[in-house]
């Protein structure tokens, strides 16, 4: 039984995506790993263009015309994504390399000022790299003690402990949605919880900012980090959002221009924020490409990206169960309103490594590998999956072809 109406013609908006019309290995490319980077619309990538060859220059030091439209055109970016993610000021949006610079940011800057030997920080068994060795750092520098929340069969965080899990504990940090089993996690009952307890909630919304309508005062978190090159936007460019006040109150992360206000032999004062947090040359062109890529999901409408995807995690579970059984594995959640449209699998008992080079020979690209999650793998007791990951510009016509190539991997390790 269908659970969405998709309102998204993907195979119209491809057209929009240049890299996909690209023939591979004499097919036409079906990409589906998105959970690792998203292909660009032909705005974003004009949008980049357009700024080194016409207005290319620095930003908030030149005067004369070139610069002041580059940094203005940097500004509306951020304004973008404060409406986007629904901050309640640009000060409060941080743009950095990537999420992961945006985690340790949080777990360096803010982890330093306020932990001490034997603080508590609580995090998941689903969690990525990026939020967990910041945190074994600190382990190693302080002596704060991690404490994690289990999952359940189906790879949904189990919360029957979670408020003996946060009692004491000073910071919650957990992903909105993983980047291996799907899950979408119930973000504000996890924030309520950890403020009940006096924690601080920071998300990792890689894998649930691009995928669907984010507003940050509803998810109540204190900090979120996210990157650009999941949501159509450039590599090299992330985002940290921070409470206003807590941002104010963190020391800077790195040292040198554009964070400082005055710079004296005997010390320094910073800036303003959200300049504070931005030292050195920033990256322009793909700070614009990021705001061309969030007007482009503004069009396209984010309930619209989710609803499309419901409706293609569905067709995709249906269809590599009646074509495969119990040949395949699909791990996490089984209901598509429960999980995002990130397919981790096992295959007819093959290694990932050579399901993925073997579909890549029908230019079908799907991940291989262990995700950054080597603990959760760990529990689910393997060492890699392959995984498919779709996007607002798949379609069945995608999956029919992940299907078939899957159907000639096994038959070509049956020869």
């Amino acid at each position: 039984m269908a659970v969405s109406t998709d309102p998204i013609d993907g195979t119209r908006l491809k057209e929009q995506f240049p890299l996909l019309s690209r023939d591979v290995h004499g097919k036409q490319i079906v990409y589906l790993d998105s959970a690792a980077t998203s292909q660009k619309p032909l705005s974003v990538l004009n949008a980049m263009d357009d700024y080194y060859r016409t207005i290319n220059s620095n930003v908030h030091r030149g005067v004369y015309m070139i610069a002041e439209e580059a940094t203005n055109r940097m500004e509306i970016a951020r304004s973008l994504m404060r409406d986007f993610i629904g901050a309640r000021s640009s000060s409060e949006i941080i743009f950095t390399k990537n999420a992961t610079e945006a985690l340790n940011m949080v777990a360096q800057s803010w982890g330093r000022a306020n932990l001490s030997a034997g603080d508590v920080v609580v995090l998941s068994h689903m969690e990525h790299h990026a939020n967990i060795v910041p945190w074994h750092m600190l382990v190693a520098e302080i002596g704060i003690q991690l404490r994690w929340i289990p999952l359940d069969a189906e790879g949904r965080l189990d919360l029957t402990d979670l408020d003996t899990l946060l009692d004491g504990a000073k910071v919650l940090s957990v992903t909105a949605m993983s980047n291996v089993l799907g899950t979408m996690n119930p973000v504000r009952t996890l924030t309520d919880a950890a403020r009940k307890a006096g924690a601080i909630s920071i998300i990792d919304g890689c894998q649930s900012v691009p995928h669907s309508a984010t507003n940050v005062q509803d998810l109540g978190a204190d900090f979120l980090a996210f990157s650009g090159h999941k949501m159509c936007g450039p590599t090299g460019i992330g985002v940290l959002y921070g409470r206003e006040e807590l941002l104010e109150a963190m020391p800077p992360f790195l040292g040198g221009g554009e964070m400082i206000r005055d710079v004296r032999l005997d010390g320094f004062t910073t800036n303003d924020l959200p300049w504070k947090f931005e030292a050195g040359t920033p990256p322009i062109a793909e700070v614009i490409g990021l705001g061309a890529a969030v007007e482009w999901l503004n069009g396209v409408g984010m309930d619209n990206v989710r609803a499309h995807e419901i409706a293609l995690t569905e067709y995709t579970i249906s269809t590599l169960h009646e074509r495969f059984g119990d040949r395949i594995n699909i791990h996490g959640p089984t209901s598509p309103l429960e999980r995002g449209g990130v397919f981790s699998f096992d295959f007819d008992g093959l290694h990932p490594h050579d399901i993925s080079q073997v579909l890549d020979q029908h230019a079908v690209c799907v991940r291989a590998g262990h995700h950054c999650a080597k603990p959760l793998m760990k529990l689910l007791g393997i060492g890699a999956t392959a995984r498919a990951s779709v996007y607002v510009y798949n379609d069945t016509a995608d999956i029919d072809a992940l299907a078939d190539a899957l159907d000639a991997t096994g038959a070509f390790f049956t020869l």
